[in-house]
């Protein structure tokens, strides 16, 4: 076939199945279910790979809601990576320019996982269809990766050598803008510190109480101290996940705040994860408390693959012309933008740096606009963006690369009820195909011209050689839903 050949029957498979993956994603969607308990969205998801003809195994690396969708036989072996976990306490309605929740206190799915999810089954499914129509070598894989909120779920994959056998691994982000995630991203620790004291009544006998939620305060602000003191680049965030009960008449014997600590280095991540460990000691002692160390799980920062990268980027540059939208889809993404705070709204372009737009041009251009109509330009960077990913992961393990499309309106911030809202307007879906189109089509180059997949194995072999790939996440530590 030739290059307009591919991107026909691509587009055409993809196309042909629009109502079927429009269907799934707002399935997924109207779920909303948070890490490791995704079981409604993994079985439906499942169901749709086996009516595809995919052979699917269960249960990957002891996860209930991971699995593996397989089609055809040798090499090369192209996974596309999957997500569909939501966020809690983001319940919202959907395609409304108003915050008005679902269910109050409600889960909802504001980083676009329902589409991510949906994207990546769309490459697989045209993938699979280009290697049975040209009765072609190669296997597909859809992983079906769940708990990438908080949970981590590809790193714990990762530990059991769930992608060590892939040639390469795909996949996305929903977002504002279309172009490729070309930044690395920041490595993290996520650490309960759980304080046990002494109850007591804090009136009558406060002297013989000996209080946990004391040593949590006290460690919150020895960390916060700590902030000074640390490389400018690193983060770390805490949630007081018990605060011993709600009478304030006793003393707290029981308290736990949960550490979510980053940096572009997993060594930096592990040195301040240490120096927050003496810090939580010595919260222990001024109070009298004990104090106990659980990582709840981790993941290691990406690790981008430029030749597979420029690939990717071809692609999508291929599919721009087809980029357009109605005049009702740009006037709802005006209502998103007027719900922006003045902050929201300044800091709308320079935020999707981190997602790869980094040309100054192509910033000027997104100015006038409510919805991204272009693709941007590469401009591959090896500063780190300032979030993370367990993707991360997947590229020390296999040559990997990621791409984001605009599915929602200019400026709409990562976990929030704007973008639960747009999760299933007709934008989203449109860029979520489109996600999908892009994925096959770097999928068939590579299976096309084996060359260039030497060229990509190669830039991961040189990329990794004096540094092989080690799980952060501690082999006894287990996947567990949200707490």
């Amino acid at each position: 076939m030739t290059i307009s050949d591919v991107n026909a029957f691509v587009k055409n498979t993809i196309l042909e199945k629009s109502d079927v993956l429009k269907e799934i994603s707002d399935f997924i969607w109207e779920h909303p279910e948070t890490r490791f308990e995704e079981y409604k969205s993994a079985n439906h998801l499942m169901g749709v790979l086996e009516a595809q003809g995919f052979t699917v195994e269960k249960n990957v690396a002891g996860m209930s809601t991971a699995f593996i969708g397989s089609f055809g036989a040798g090499s090369p072996v192209i996974g596309f990576l999957g997500e569909f976990d939501a966020l809690s306490g983001l319940s919202q309605k959907g395609l409304t320019a108003k915050q008005e929740s679902v269910e109050e206190g409600g889960n909802g799915h504001g980083c676009g996982h329902n589409l991510l999810g949906t994207g990546a089954l769309a490459a697989a499914i045209a993938v699979k269809e280009y290697l049975r129509a040209n009765n072609l070598p190669g296997t597909v894989q859809y992983f079906g990766c769940p708990g990438e909120e908080g949970g981590s779920g590809k790193t714990f994959m990762a530990r059991e050598g769930a992608f060590d056998h892939l040639d390469l691994a795909l996949t996305w982000h929903p977002s504002s803008h279309t172009g490729v995630m070309s930044k690395s991203s920041l490595a993290n620790y996520q650490v309960f510190f759980r304080f046990k004291g002494i109850s007591s009544h804090a009136a009558a006998s406060p002297h013989l109480g000996r209080s946990a939620l004391d040593a949590v305060e006290l460690m919150n602000v020895g960390v916060n101290y700590l902030r000074e003191h640390v490389k400018p680049d690193a983060r770390f965030h805490y949630a007081v996940t018990n605060t011993g009960g709600a009478s304030p008449n006793v003393v707290q014997a029981d308290a736990e705040v949960l550490y979510l600590i980053r940096s572009p280095q997993l060594e930096d991540v592990e040195s301040i994860y240490q120096r927050i460990c003496k810090i939580a000691e010595g919260a222990a002692l001024m109070t009298e408390t004990s104090v106990s160390i659980e990582i709840d799980k981790a993941c290691s920062n990406y690790m981008p693959n430029r030749s597979l990268e420029r690939i990717m980027h071809r692609k999508l540059k291929s599919l721009e012309e087809d980029i357009s939208y109605s005049d009702d889809e740009i006037a709802y993404a005006k209502d998103i933008w007027d719900t922006l705070n003045e902050g929201e709204q300044r800091s709308a372009i320079s935020s999707l740096e981190m997602f790869g737009m980094g040309s100054y041009e192509d910033q000027q251009k997104m100015k006038n606009l409510y919805i991204s109509d272009f693709v941007s330009e590469y401009t591959p960077s090896n500063e780190a963006m300032p979030g993370s990913t367990d993707v991360g992961d997947v590229s020390w393990a296999v040559p990997t690369a990621q791409c984001t499309v605009a599915t929602y309106a200019v400026g709409t911030p990562f976990h929030s009820w704007q973008m639960v809202t747009q999760g299933v307007s007709t934008v989203a879906h449109q860029g979520m195909l489109r996600a999908g189109m892009t994925m096959a089509l770097t999928a068939i180059e590579v299976l096309a011209h084996p060359e260039k997949l030497e060229e990509i194995k190669a830039e991961h072999k040189e990329t990794f050689k004096d540094n092989p790939y080690k799980c952060p996440i501690p082999k006894g530590v287990q996947p567990s839903a949200l707490k």
